[in-house]
């Protein structure tokens, strides 16, 4: 979409490098979190270029991974090459779309130690992974309308996520809506504008990332 083309480009609070990775880096105030995010099934890893320039506007360095094909499982991995190129960084958050979600939080959990949390987007754990007694922080982020995650299923996941995990549902939002790809098949209409989704959807990871510091 428009809104995601123009997010590619750098300013003058924002450098966009996107020689291997789409990364977006402050220009001063870089926090010593950063922040790895997996694009959902099929989707292009520029639709989620407004997310990464938001957070990079609040300090976040934010790294949005495309992946062979659109399919983060063909890359649960990609993380690693993240990780090693940025050896300063203090704390790593890592996230998912849908697909790319499922995939984050596999990662996260067979990499312990070298992540500090985890951010579900439309998304649970697979079949088998239990994520309670993880040690790291989660937040689980879905939309009321979603009509490929549905909420059902995101709520059936709430019991592998640790007790103190953060749950946000987003009201009149849908699937889609958390990207900037226009309408997906199997997705239900929102009842709210995308631009109000992407705003609720960016102030929960932004204070998901304050708090990990």
């Amino acid at each position: 979409m428009p809104q995601a083309r123009k997010a590619l480009a750098s300013d003058e609070r924002v450098v966009v490098n996107r020689e291997r990775w789409i990364v977006f880096e402050p220009r001063s105030g870089l926090s010593s979190t950063s922040f790895i995010f997996y694009p959902g099934g099929r989707v292009q890893a520029e639709a989620y270029a407004p997310l990464g320039k938001a957070l990079a506007n609040e300090g976040y360095r934010a790294i949005v991974v495309p992946m062979p094909f659109n399919l983060a499982i063909l890359a649960p991995d990609a993380a690693d090459d993240v990780i090693a190129a940025f050896p300063q960084v203090a704390r790593w958050v890592i996230g998912g779309h849908s697909l790319g979600g499922v995939m984050a939080a596999r990662y996260a959990n067979s990499h312990p130690g070298r992540i500090d949390g985890l951010v579900l987007v439309a998304a649970y754990p697979e079949a088998g992974l239990d994520l309670s007694r993880s040690g790291f922080a989660v937040a689980t982020i879905y939309a009321a309308l979603d009509g490929l995650s549905k909420p059902s299923q995101i709520e059936e996941s709430f019991r592998y996520l640790p007790p103190d995990a953060i749950k946000l549902m987003i009201a009149g939002g849908n699937h889609a809506g958390f990207g900037w790809y226009g309408p997906q098949a199997g997705d239900n209409p929102p009842a709210i504008s995308r631009q109000e989704q992407h705003a609720r959807f960016f102030q929960a990871i932004l204070a998901f990332l304050q708090e990990a510091g």
